[in-house]
């Protein structure tokens, strides 16, 4: 059921008006389906954040999994598995969109400025690669022809560029890398999540490749149109942000939304810059959401809108050394209603088949209770959807102990 509200047609805003409108450009303001999730549903997610960010962090669960739980709840992840790729009917794409994501396939065309402006100017590896070997890249695009979909193993594997590490690409990843970044292949699948590389032509489906190519202020400007409608409200650079254009170029097409009247200029109490508001932003009179979210989600990723609008100070620690974290290594924010109440630092033992609770922690300001018999409620969600039959809570964090004594 749709929470009431209709156009937004004030000259200024409170933070507590944005923020609803954000939750509610984000779809936390319909209620989560009663019965069995099916495409339908994860489309309309999809509708509303337009990007799922990708990561190989597995600690908890993929990130891409994530924001479609936060706003559905439990859900087969093998049908979004589907929906992304499998195979013809397949209803995404991968793409350098907002970092590495998952993007509905209508958005291909709008990126082929991207793919088109990275041919023209190439990575300086892959300069120096074609440097150094002469005609591997059309070695690389034959192979690909002949055998895709592969894996970057398949090409080069004796000859790593630099110290093997984390971030150590041999030439063949190298060149894999530069053909998806440039649009010649892109992902036809992902067993163990593992990227399998093949020519575009042979994954995305014929009237996709064959739709026209817009001009490249046509194609920005229809990037912060959905920008502008999955925020509800946001600043020029929030807007930039979500598919990462340049500067110069979101001005310009901010300026020109404006002036066409698509975007309107409004006054958000506390934020420093003029905010936009979508033409299909609603503020409802109230939100009743709850949810644990990923820290890739689209309605955090931006850490200091985020903090206007939520209050929360929000920074992802796995990069942190162990003993300089503050909060843990994966932590999910918790929302509840239209506040974020608390975080916590999740992981799937999978061995024992338990959801980890390490550490637990209240924002100030919130019915500590209720946030308790909340957040137990969606980590016992959390933990059916995942396969796992137990929640267990450490007792670290000043939610800890309350939590462990709700869940038992």
């Amino acid at each position: 059921m749709r929470v009431p509200g209709g156009p937004v047609v004030r000259e200024s805003l409170s933070r507590s008006q944005a923020r609803r409108i954000a939750l509610a450009a984000q779809g936390f303001a319909e209620a989560r389906p009663g019965g069995r999730v099916d495409a339908r549903h994860i489309r309309r997610v999809l509708d509303r954040v337009a990007v799922l960010q990708l990561d190989s962090v597995n600690v908890l669960a993929r990130t891409h999994y994530l924001p479609v739980f936060s706003r559905l709840g439990s859900y087969p992840r093998s049908l979004l598995d589907r929906m992304a790729w499998g195979g013809p009917r397949r209803e995404m794409f991968e793409y350098w969109a907002h970092m590495a994501s998952l993007v509905p396939l209508a958005l291909q065309p709008l990126l082929r400025w991207r793919m088109r402006a990275a041919a023209e100017r190439p990575w300086g590896d892959i300069q120096r690669l074609e440097e150094r070997r002469p005609g591997f890249l059309d070695e690389v695009r034959t192979h690909l022809a002949a055998h895709g979909p592969i894996g970057s193993g398949a090409l080069d594997p004796d000859r790593p560029r630099g110290p093997r590490g984390m971030w150590s690409w041999h030439d063949g990843k190298e060149a894999l890398e530069w053909l998806f970044y440039v649009g010649e292949v892109t992902t036809a699948a992902r067993p163990h999540f593992e990227r399998l590389y093949d020519l575009t032509e042979r994954v995305l489906p014929a009237a996709v490749l064959g739709a026209p190519t817009p001009p490249t202020e046509d194609a920005q400007r229809e990037l912060i149109r959905v920008a502008a409608r999955c925020h509800g409200v946001a600043t020029e650079p929030e807007l930039r942000d979500y598919f990462r254009l340049k500067p110069a170029a979101s001005q310009a097409r901010v300026a020109e939304l404006v002036a066409s009247g698509e975007l309107r200029p409004v006054r958000v109490d506390g934020v420093p810059v003029p905010a936009y508001l979508s033409p299909h932003a609603s503020l409802p009179r109230w939100v009743r959401a709850r949810a644990l979210l990923s820290p890739f989600d689209s309605l955090v990723w931006e850490r200091a809108r985020t903090e206007r609008l939520f209050g929360l100070r929000y920074r992802i620690e796995i990069y942190v050394p162990p003993a300089k974290r503050i909060h843990g290594y994966y932590v999910l924010p918790f929302l509840l209603d239209d506040a974020l109440v608390a975080r916590v630092d999740l992981k799937s033992d999978r061995g024992a088949g338990a959801l980890l609770v390490q550490a637990a922690y209240a924002e100030p300001g919130h019915d500590r209770e209720r946030v308790v018999t909340a957040l137990a409620d969606e980590l016992r969600l959390m933990a059916g959807w995942l396969g796992l039959s137990a929640v267990s809570v450490t007792g670290r964090g000043d939610l800890g102990l309350a939590l462990a004594a709700e869940i038992g």
